[in-house]
């Protein structure tokens, strides 16, 4: 979470949404209390031993919100500011985002409190691996299958696949998804996410009878998601990227920036600012710029009561989790912005790694096109199936998208029942 998240508690938001949902679904109190839980959490503390021969004591967890539909999945991600309650909210948001694009799982996340900016490769890998096998007992295909997140990447999937495998005595790929594809990964897998933010940005353009071809884009985030939906809009659909910020700072353009060109200049300096032609502009007043589509691809709760009377887009499309508190929701709806909430928007990086983990299963491998086409069908019926929703309601896509996910999961559990 960044500073201006204040005193915001993600899972009390995450909590409150649930609550919204309950009223339009008519849910009973005993049913809204499940859905409000998790289901397990577990918190560990766990020692790695550091490059100059020290210890350090380590602490990460892993909860697992509802499993009604399937096994859980979520990432896990590495941050000095990971929080119990941030894991928490963001489980629930795995639990709806699978549910929203009809995925045959439950929700989960996980997190270890440290700076991975400031540690070596070595130090990450021994991280990954205690942290791996103390929270193996509760993952694995059938149960629990994590993926990258915040700081950690396909390497970082590696290294559990292989210590849940070194631990079980057989190579076990289905046990993580984000996977190099050396050792079953999917094809299609890394721009994903950004890939679904592209799909679902040209369906809901079509309903609002926006030319895509002359639409203005402005992207808060320039990581995998930010910088794939980014080169996807720009190189498919024809928009013109604008403005485009890292947590250094941002950069803006009003006649258009290359998207490959401050690719390059990132890698080079380890940043966008300061890419040559461009003028610099702040993370938070890249919300307010004057443009058609606005990506939030940052952290949690950027865009805020505060600030969202000032946002000019006319889509909002949520490449990162939680960007929008339920307050902004609410102004944005009033102010006929059309938000592509998080659990629709970034669903492509979750629906390609149930392909990817279909695939291990089988031991049977699909092309790229197969991935693609795949994934462009699950994102155009799921922003098809909320919009009706939002329609027929009369709410918000936030509202429809939770009323739709949450409405699968109270129906796998009303099926299934209470054991005992």
């Amino acid at each position: 979470m960044t500073s201006n998240s204040g005193s915001i508690n993600p899972f009390e938001t995450a909590q409150r949404q649930v609550d919204i949902v309950a009223k339009v679904l008519n849910l009973d109190a005993g049913t809204t209390s499940i859905l409000k839980h998790p289901k397990r959490e577990l918190t560990v503390n766990f020692p790695v031993r550091m490059d100059d021969g020290t210890y350090r004591v380590y602490t990460g967890y892993r909860v697992q919100y509802n499993m009604a539909r399937g096994p859980c999945k979520g990432g896990i991600r590495y941050h000095p500011q990971v929080s119990l309650d941030e894991v928490r909210a963001l489980a629930a948001w795995m639990t709806w985002k699978c549910a929203v694009v009809n995925l045959p799982y439950g929700g989960a996340k996980g997190g270890v409190i440290c700076d991975p900016k400031h540690m070596s490769k070595g130090e990450l890998e021994r991280l990954t691996r205690r942290f791996a096998s103390e929270i193996s007992p509760i993952i694995g295909p059938e149960m629990d299958v994590p993926a990258p997140d915040v700081y950690t990447d396909s390497q970082t999937m590696a290294w559990i696949m292989d210590t849940y495998s070194m631990e079980r005595g057989y190579s076990v790929p289905g046990v993580v998804t984000g996977k190099p594809l050396s050792i079953g990964g999917s094809e299609g897998r890394g721009e994903a996410t950004g890939r679904g933010v592209m799909y679902v940005v040209r369906e809901a353009a079509k309903d609002l009878h926006l030319d895509v071809k002359k639409a203005t884009v402005a992207i808060q985030g320039f990581g995998n998601a930010g910088s794939v939906a980014g080169n996807l809009i720009q190189k498919e659909l024809g928009s013109k990227i604008i403005a485009l910020s890292d947590s250094r700072g941002g950069i803006h353009n009003p006649a258009g920036l290359d998207i490959a060109a401050v690719e390059a200049h990132k890698q080079k300096t380890g940043s966008v600012v300061n890419f040559p032609g461009s003028n610099p502009v702040g993370n938070e007043e890249i919300l307010t710029l004057d443009c058609d589509i606005l990506v939030p691809a940052a952290l949690e709760n950027q865009i805020t009561r505060d600030n969202a009377k000032g946002v000019k887009a006319k889509i909002v499309a949520e490449a990162a989790n939680g960007p929008t508190t339920p307050e902004a929701d609410d102004i944005l709806f009033a102010n006929k912005v059309t938000v592509l909430p998080d659990i629709l928007a970034n669903a492509g990086g979750v629906t390609v790694s149930y392909f990817e983990w279909v695939q291990d299963l089988q031991g049977y491998f699909w092309e790229v096109h197969d991935v693609n086409t795949r994934l462009e069908k699950v994102m155009s019926a799921s922003y098809r199936a909320v919009a009706d929703l939002a329609q027929k309601h009369g709410v918000h896509n936030r509202t429809a998208a939770y009323v739709l996910a949450i409405g699968r999961v109270t129906e796998a559990m009303r099926v299934r029942g209470i054991y005992p």
